[in-house]
């Protein structure tokens, strides 16, 4: 989802500056796109589109592998050379070199193809010729992510390939025998195996399917449906504010996927209520990037490393959404009970809505957007293909938005003739659909591309292996601190690179220490996934909550550390479904083939744990339960929350009993204790 795409209305409480600012960490996340006018702007809107209608037709038409990869590569390239520009100064404008490696992005997929069949033959052999357009590919590529995410990508890209070529000059256990190269490039650029491997074929087959589906929901106003349905089905008592926040979250960042997007669009209109309910200003940002978060972690679409997770674990993208049920239900009642606690905490006062319509007027009149939503899920159920589902459920959006005139993404006087067609279709909502669909993923799918050289490094050194076996040593064999280690690699490297690339990083070289051990695939890439996802609220790259800071003009850092305090309780999550059997039930036993013969006794119980653990890790962390919490009541709880989370009955029976002590204290202590919120 793109900046533009979010739509930012300003409210009367948020300064136009505010907005400003976090529209620039959007841009943080996805570059900063060049504003182009006149001719230029008309050339890249129809090379934009051009590439949507490429990659929908794709979606029904079949072509191969090996050409489809490349194709998705080569016009990614060029439309972020169009889009992105080299340096801030030279923004809304396209420059000379700009041009220059627009052709050579198009010259190293016409060599390829015109290659034919011989052209990947002679991957471990390469000629002159072969080296040369590799090696600019590669700089292609590296250029591309510098000007979409910034320097890490490319220097940890960068660093992969120098692992490769002087692997040798390194100590044991980290040496390997070394690669030229030519069977460096050979692999990069003449196999599926590396640029163009199976991130590739994900961002190619499906992400920026879904990025165009949810481009148009979002020009069909969708988004501003959910919002608006958000505040008037959660308006007028003491947690209608907070609640909003968590629906509106939901409903809006579901199709999104994008966390500093749905931050940014719920914040623009949300912050006035959240500062009228009595949030002070770090609470409420913290809050806000809380609730982008779950845009990550939500179906029906979830974040770009979804569709990594079933192409790595080769399983329907289906069960990945059902592995994302629990998970998800748990992390928003996790939310939920936060803003339940903050309305004792802070004195919460009622909210009102009087400009937003009732929500059975929102729903009379715009239904068809929740049809939308879930019309991706239902192909999936009657056993059409991830890509057939998407490509059938943007087919619903497009058609449904005809139903009326200020939704329609084909203007009505258009389609009566009443204004020039050209124009008139240049200017509708489905034009601006399709370039936003392309525009907004070329972010993802350059760092797609930069994944397939660490991925390509991985799987030729065999450094994956080399890594699991040192973590599994220093963690002495055992699943816990195994658990743990790989934990804290996953959050170290979130805090440099965004999600997909975190993930595919740490799926390829950390998930097969937890494997080894005996965890199943699924739940070693899910717990990967889960903790990937950290990156948006950690410094140094949190920028959910910057960007919300930016609009409630609070202290980022104290924002950040607000944002902790609501999501670390669901976050203890994947250490359940890793670390004992019985906890895989809350990914629902990873497919629905699984689920047929699942013991759902197991699965409630586990479910029943988890909120447990949820609810004692969070009231620990906010001070509060029935009542304010002294310090040990808030030890106890967290010590309780924790305990749960570790495998045996033992853990649990402490976790328990020390939630029991506290209640006990709690009821019994003298003083009146708050009303409960209507």
């Amino acid at each position: 989802m793109s900046s533009e795409q979010a739509r930012l209305q300003p409210d009367a409480e948020i300064s136009d500056e505010a907005l400003h600012r976090a529209e620039e960490f959007i841009e943080e996340e996805e570059g900063h796109a060049n504003r182009l006018a006149g001719w230029l702007g008309v050339f890249v809107t129809l090379v934009a589109v051009g590439i949507s209608l490429f990659h929908l037709y794709t979606a029904y038409a079949i072509v191969p592998t090996q050409r489809l990869r490349p194709l998705h590569v080569a016009m990614i390239l060029s439309l972020c050379f169009l889009v992105f520009p080299i340096a801030r100064r030279f923004r809304h404008r396209i420059m000379a070199w700009d041009w220059l490696l627009v052709m050579a992005s198009i010259g190293v997929v016409v060599y390829l193809i015109q290659g034919g069949d011989d052209f990947f033959d002679r991957n471990t052999s390469p000629n002159p010729w072969d080296i040369a357009w590799g090696i600019a590919l590669i700089v292609l590529v590296l250029e591309a992510m510098r000007r979409t995410t910034g320097w890490i990508m490319p220097a940890v890209c960068t660093a992969f390939i120098a692992y490769a070529l002087f692997g040798p000059e390194l100590p044991p256990p980290w040496t390997h025998r070394g690669y030229g190269v030519g069977r460096l490039i050979g692999h990069m650029y003449m196999t599926l195996e590396g640029i163009y491997g199976v991130a590739v074929d994900v961002s190619s087959s499906l992400i920026i399917l879904f990025t165009i589906f949810g481009a148009f929901l979002q020009y069909s106003g969708a988004g501003k449906f959910f919002i608006d349905f958000s505040f008037s089905a959660m308006g007028g008592k003491p947690t209608g504010a907070g609640r909003t926040v968590v629906l509106s979250s939901f409903l809006l960042g579901g199709p999104s996927g994008s966390g500093v997007a749905t931050t940014v669009t719920i914040g623009s209109a949300a912050y006035p209520m959240l500062a009228k309910a009595g949030y002070e200003k770090n609470a409420a940002g913290g809050l806000l990037a809380a609730g982008g978060l779950g845009a990550i972690i939500s179906p029906p679409v979830l974040g770009a490393a979804a569709f990594l997770i079933a192409e790595f674990l080769k399983i329907s993208y289906l069960d990945v959404l059902l592995m994302a049920v629990i998970p998800t239900l748990l992390f928003y009642l996790a939310l939920l009970l936060m803003v339940e606690i903050d309305v004792r905490k802070f004195g919460i006062n009622a909210t009102t809505f009087a400009k937003v319509d009732s929500v059975g007027n929102l729903t009379k009149k715009y239904w068809f957007h929740f049809l939308s939503l879930i019309s991706i899920v239902f192909f999936m159920l009657m056993g059409y293909s991830p890509v057939l589902s998407v490509f059938y459920a943007t087919a619903v959006a497009l058609a449904t938005s005809l139903l009326r005139s200020d939704t329609s993404l084909i203007p009505y006087d258009l389609l009566r003739g009443r204004v020039p067609f050209v124009s008139g279709l240049y200017n509708s909502g489905l034009t601006k659909a399709l370039a936003g669909g392309s525009t907004g993923v070329v972010n993802v799918a350059a760092t797609c591309a930069g994944a397939g050289i660490i991925v390509g490094v991985v799987t030729l050194t065999g450094l994956g292996l080399k890594f699991s076996s040192i973590v599994i040593s220093y963690a002495g064999g055992s699943l816990l601190l195994t658990t743990f280690f790989t934990g804290l690699v996953v959050w170290i490297v979130g805090l440099a690179v965004p999600v997909t690339a975190s993930y595919i990083i740490c799926a390829v070289i950390a998930a097969p220490a937890l494997i080894k051990l005996g965890v199943p695939d699924f739940a070693a890439h899910m717990f990967i996934f889960y903790y990937a996802v950290l990156s948006e609220v950690s410094p140094p790259t949190a920028l959910s909550p910057f960007a919300a800071a930016a609009i409630t003009g609070g202290d980022p850092y104290k924002t950040t550390l607000q944002s902790w305090k609501y999501t670390v309780p669901a976050f203890l999550l994947p250490f359940m479904f890793v670390l004992e059997p019985a906890g895989q039930g809350l990914l629902l036993t990873g497919s629905l083939k699984n689920l047929a013969t699942a013991d759902w006794t197991s699965i409630a119980w586990v479910t029943f744990s988890a909120a447990l653990s949820i609810g004692a890790i969070g009231a620990g962390f906010q001070g509060w339960a029935l009542k304010k919490l002294n310090i040990i009541e808030r030890c106890l709880l967290i010590v309780a929350g924790f305990a749960i989370v570790l495998p045996g009955t033992t853990p649990d029976l402490v976790g328990f009993g020390c939630i029991i002590v506290v209640l006990a204290m709690q009821l019994l202590r003298r003083g009146p204790r708050p009303a409960a919120p209507a």
